[in-house]
């Protein structure tokens, strides 16, 4: 799959609707889908607990909030990107909150090409989580599975009296003739079926 293929899930939290109107061409369907829009820090949390986004994009300031702790907040328990936009007069404090988590500021009024451009950078950083997620995912299957097949090995010493090294040839036989997983066959053996 193409980059241009791939749609990245955005949820707007902003209270300003001329705000929301400006970044509807930044936002092609084509490219970010589904999108959601809601108008308080609230309603944020309470969508995030029901659904992962890849893109949040927060307009400050918000009516319950200002939205930097919320940024902040998704930034450092999920893969998510976060666009924080901010008034330039408090472009500096607000970098310094949210410095080390991850969350991307721009000041405001921002121009079309520089939100473009944003959009781009945390759209590959979100692709590089991806990919990161996968491969850890990758190794904590891995590690189960040793984990499984130790457990199964230590029956089998226990149990038939065999050294670990032929505890581990005879799961690898097993899992071989019977064309299953390692894994498998030492659930097989934990279970004793």
């Amino acid at each position: 799959m193409s980059l241009k293929e791939r749609l990245y899930s955005v949820l707007i939290v902003s209270d300003s609707e001329k705000f929301n109107r400006a970044l509807g061409p930044a936002l092609p369907e084509g490219r970010y889908s589904p999108i959601k829009t809601v108008s308080c820090v609230g309603a944020a949390r309470r969508e995030l607990l029901e659904r992962g986004y890849d893109i949040v994009i927060i307009n400050t300031p918000l009516p319950d909030d200002f939205g930097a702790e919320l940024a902040a907040d998704i930034s450092s328990d999920a893969g998510t990107g976060v666009l924080l936009f901010v008034k330039s007069d408090s472009f500096g404090d607000v970098c310094e909150q949210v410095d080390g988590t991850g969350v991307l500021t721009v000041s405001k009024p921002a121009n079309g090409h520089l939100v473009l451009q944003s959009l781009v950078l945390l759209c590959a950083t979100r692709d590089r989580l991806r990919r990161m997620e996968q491969k850890t995912a990758s190794i904590e299957e891995k590690m189960e599975e040793i984990r499984l097949v130790n457990r199964a090995k230590w029956k089998l010493i226990d149990n038939l009296g065999m050294t670990e090294a032929e505890a581990h040839r005879y799961i690898e036989r097993l899992a071989m003739n019977k064309c299953v997983s390692k894994s498998a066959v030492a659930e097989q053996i934990i279970h004793g079926r």
